[in-house]
């Protein structure tokens, strides 16, 4: 028998970025929030013996324990869906502070592009250049209209970088400045610069120096360490949800955080959700929690798959286009280009974020007229720390073991760089999420089922910015220049990027979209769901800058609802 407990104002389904920003901001204006995190509590003093490749790194120490939820995946259709059991493409985090925990900083703002795609490329190439089968849409928001967000999750964050040359007009700088730019990053500088590129300093939260945000709350100085992607930071110095906005809402005392809180439904009566019910993962104990408001603030597939369970919203279809939930779920693709050097380098040293980025092949910064693609990538490098078990490059004529592989993995070791481009992904209507017909949780839950495969679209891009990383390298003085192989399908291994979006897209049509501009459900105006479930497709970035600006964008509408109810747009 479930236990009901008092009513909030507010409940939150997760604590990273989005539950702590929607926490402390709703906490500040006097409304009595519950945060509900599945995973444990957890900050700063818990990473004192962080520096554990193997446990951290390769073993996932701080990620979701896949024998109690994960998803099934296939490529397409006609496959039968079996259950990732074992962390490949992407890493499913959970505790305290969700991914923003163990990410590796990288924090940009999404072009003006992104937001208006549709509208823009039809406006410039015409209707004609939409491939078939692509459901590309505008976001229901515009750049300008969310630039303050940005600037305002910038400010809490401390984010240190300098302008983007070809990103959209700024109210403030960044309010720390760019980290170190080290001989590597110099030699990606120069090489980019000389074909009349545009690179800068890569927007970071691994701090350039320590910094007091807007809430009072302190983030220090980068040690260059290496340490950053799958670990925390134990001198808290890259700025996460622990040591920002989680603090920021506690200190007003109208916030409490649950842990080990499993939410398995989004209760609702009517046209209204009443509140959540959760099981207590260390009691078995099962709860209701009322609310006024609820806010799904967990991650991408876990907000989607929540709403499928409770039945609020119509399942996408991709037989006859109907329905949203689900609809216009992006990935991303990876280019780039290895290359061997004479020289060493100090590979072993850095940040996550610590890089340089270019935009001059990203959005639409360039030429698509005779592309058989739209958007593109941005190009980079980064310097995060090269660590042995994972970082064994050779060239491709050296075996994969024996004395040889052995001597030239640690010749290379520091002698290696790699250019990388990180590619859009735009929406294809085979491309989608929805709930497994036989594999169920540790809950009774059917698992959430990923149908993905990459497209013509992605494979152009991918050889465009692949040639692009390639030429940089070579320019940059590399002996050897080694391509990405070409795009075939996308495969659940081995790692790309945790930049998982789409199933629960904004927008400015119910037809099309599962929220408003406010990340307000249309089918309940007292429910929202925030993340990069809510992007229309997927850009050349990482998401979380954008994730953080939406999620401020939402707690503005949460408290404008609280006091006036209705549909907010």
């Amino acid at each position: 028998m479930a236990k009901t407990l008092d009513k909030v104002d507010v409940v939150t389904v997760g604590v990273g970025w989005t539950g702590g920003i929607v926490a402390a901001e709703c906490a500040k204006e006097g409304l009595k929030v519950v945060g509900l995190e599945r995973g444990e509590r957890r900050g700063t003093q818990d990473y004192q013996r962080i520096h554990d490749e193997y446990r951290y790194a390769i073993r996932y120490d701080l990620m979701q324990d896949l024998s109690k939820e994960t998803i099934t995946f296939r490529n397409t259709r006609k496959e039968k869906a079996l259950p990732m059991r074992q962390m490949g493409s992407f890493l499913l985090g959970e505790g305290l502070g969700g991914s923003g925990t163990h990410w590796n900083g990288w924090t940009f703002r999404f072009l003006p592009y992104d937001f208006e795609i549709r509208s823009m490329t039809e406006k410039k190439y015409g209707k004609d250049k939409i491939p078939d089968g692509f459901l590309l849409q505008d976001w229901g928001i515009t750049y300008d209209e969310m630039e303050p967000y940005f600037d305002k999750f910038e400010k809490t964050a401390g984010i240190s970088g300098e302008t983007n040359p070809l990103g959209g007009k700024r109210s403030n700088d960044y309010p720390t400045p760019p980290m170190k730019k080290t001989p590597i990053l110099q030699k990606f500088e120069k090489a980019a610069k000389d074909r009349g590129y545009h690179p800068y300093m890569m927007p970071s939260a691994n701090l350039s120096e320590t910094y007091e945000n807007p809430d009072g709350q302190t983030i220090y100085a980068c040690q260059y360490c290496g340490f950053c992607e799958r670990f925390g930071c134990e001198y808290g110095a890259k700025s996460s949800p622990e040591i920002t906005v989680i603090p920021a809402a506690e200190k007003t005392g109208n916030y409490e955080v649950r842990t080990n809180a499993n939410v398995v439904e989004i209760l609702k009566k009517g046209d209204k959700v009443t509140g959540v019910r959760y099981i207590d993962t260390a009691t078995r104990q099962e709860y209701i929690q009322p609310a006024d408001i609820v806010v799904l603030t967990s991650y991408v597939l876990n907000n989607a798959k929540l709403l499928m369970v409770s039945d609020i919203g119509e399942q996408y279809d991709p037989d006859t286009g109907r329905g949203t939930l689900g609809r216009n779920y992006c990935y991303q693709m990876n280019a780039g280009a290895t290359g061997f050097f004479d020289d060493q380098m100090n590979t072993f040293m850095g940040a996550g974020a610590l890089g340089m980025y270019m935009d001059d092949f990203n959005g639409d910064n360039f030429d698509h007229s005779k592309e058989d693609f739209l958007h593109g990538a941005g190009i980079w490098i980064t310097q995060s720390g090269s660590r042995p078990i994972a970082s064994n490059p050779v060239p491709p004529d050296v075996p994969l073991w024996g004395e040889e592989f052995k001597k030239a993995s640690i010749h290379y070791y520091t002698r290696t760089l790699f250019v990388g481009g990180q590619g859009a992904s735009l929406p294809f209507k085979e491309n989608y999420l929805s709930l497994d017909p036989t594999y169920k949780d540790a809950y009774g839950l059917p698992l959430l089922q990923m149908t993905y495969n990459f497209t013509d679209q992605d494979r152009a891009l991918h050889k465009f910015a692949t040639e692009r990383s390639a030429e940089i390298m070579k320019d940059m003085g590399a002996k050897e220049v080694v391509p990405e192989n070409v795009l075939t399908d996308y495969d659940i291994v081995p790692y790309q990027t945790t930049h998982n979006t789409g199933g629960t897209t904004m927008g400015a049509d119910p037809a099309t979209s599962v929220v408003n501009n406010y990340l307000q459900h249309w089918d309940a105006d007292n429910l929202f769901v925030v993340g990069a479930g809510n992007f229309a497709h997927n850009s050349g970035y990482n998401p979380t800058g954008t994730v953080g600006a939406l999620a401020y964008r939402c707690a503005e509408g949460i408290i404008k609802y609280s006091k006036k109810g209705g549909s907010l747009v």
